[in-house]
């Protein structure tokens, strides 16, 4: 096994040769899985990159998990793509393409960003290609692209990324052309309800994603474990309590660094803060106190960033700022 990496026009890529990673074979499946924090869009992108599969003749499934707590927490989501009827369910343990829409999310051991990936031939990670990482191995195909930047570039905003990081599994599973991806990107922001030049802003980050990227290679599905022909999945009964909470302290939601969801941060102007308090009884997370002066201050560890201090400050006296990432 060796390694390669190429790297120019803000794109890195770190191949790894090995055996049986190469063209797929007449049969097709390719399992995808997107992470992401709330409001970045990785539902919707699991959606186009599906919509955009189905209109290429393939057959598909797209699905999102999340809980209640969605602005900035993580978030993941799932595509299966085959030419053949798709008897799976259930969430991807085993990606061959994994997607990541923020690079922090690496250092969450509960959002599971490389879970299984010693099955997956492809990572992608929306970060500053010069940025350090944490050591991911050898065997994965790195792709390193800033697709903050395009977004900022192209929208003006950094916030959602959906249609750039659709594109962009799109363009890795090398069955989608643009043809098809560009009716997606309209279906599911028509879906939702955007304005026409919306919609043709995101088409355009779409497009700019699609083609600054590569395509992958999978392995053949041969190689995969259940295979085209396993289609029935024994259900095995498991305990209950393994996939719900494990509460072993009181109190210890103030461990949880909730302020690392953040992707934009309230700046209160305390010069014209009248102290109303309204912005301190509203926070849902009761991230805001006050400090010795009597004006309201942010507890910068557990303030996600839902702004709606922003929203209800009676002054506009609450700004944002972008949340700076490493």
């Amino acid at each position: 096994m060796s390694t390669q990496t190429v790297r120019g026009a803000g794109l890195e890529q770190r191949s790894v040769n090995r055996d049986g990673f190469g063209p797929s074979g007449p049969s097709l499946r390719i399992r995808v899985r997107f992470h992401g924090r709330g409001g970045q869009g990785v539902k919707t992108a699991g959606r186009i990159l599906g919509t955009g599969a189905f209109l290429s003749g393939y057959h598909c499934q797209d699905f999102p998990v999340y809980g209640a707590e969605r602005r900035g927490a993580p978030v993941a989501s799932f595509a299966r793509i085959g030419n053949r009827p798709i008897d799976e369910r259930g969430v991807i343990s085993e990606p061959d393409l994994i997607l990541v829409a923020d690079a922090t999310l690496l250092d969450d051991p509960a959002a599971g960003v490389l879970a299984g990936n010693e099955a997956a031939s492809a990572l992608f990670l929306n970060g500053n290609p010069d940025a350090p990482l944490p050591d991911l191995g050898n065997r994965l195909h790195l792709i390193r692209w800033d697709l903050t930047g395009a977004a900022i570039g192209r929208l003006g905003r950094a916030g959602a990324l959906s249609a750039g990081l659709g594109a962009a599994a799109a363009r890795f599973v090398g069955i989608v052309a643009e043809e098809q991806l560009v009716e997606a990107i309209r279906s599911e922001f028509t879906h939702l309800g955007l304005s026409t030049g919306e919609v043709d802003a995101n088409v355009a980050f779409g497009l700019d994603v699609f083609r600054a990227l590569p395509t992958v290679s999978f392995r053949d599905v041969a190689e995969t474990e259940e295979g085209l022909g396993d289609s029935v999945v024994p259900m095995i009964p498991a305990d209950p309590l393994a996939g719900g909470p494990n509460v072993i302290s009181p109190g210890n939601a103030t461990l949880r660094d909730t302020g690392a969801w953040r992707l934009e941060r309230p700046v209160i102007d305390r010069d014209r803060c009248t102290r109303c308090g309204l912005c301190l009884i509203r926070c849902p997370d009761g991230a805001i106190s006050w400090d010795e002066e009597g004006l309201p201050v942010i507890d910068e560890q557990h303030c996600k960033g839902c702004l709606i201090c922003r929203q209800i400050c009676p002054i506009h006296g609450i700004g944002l700022e972008e949340e700076a990432r490493p």
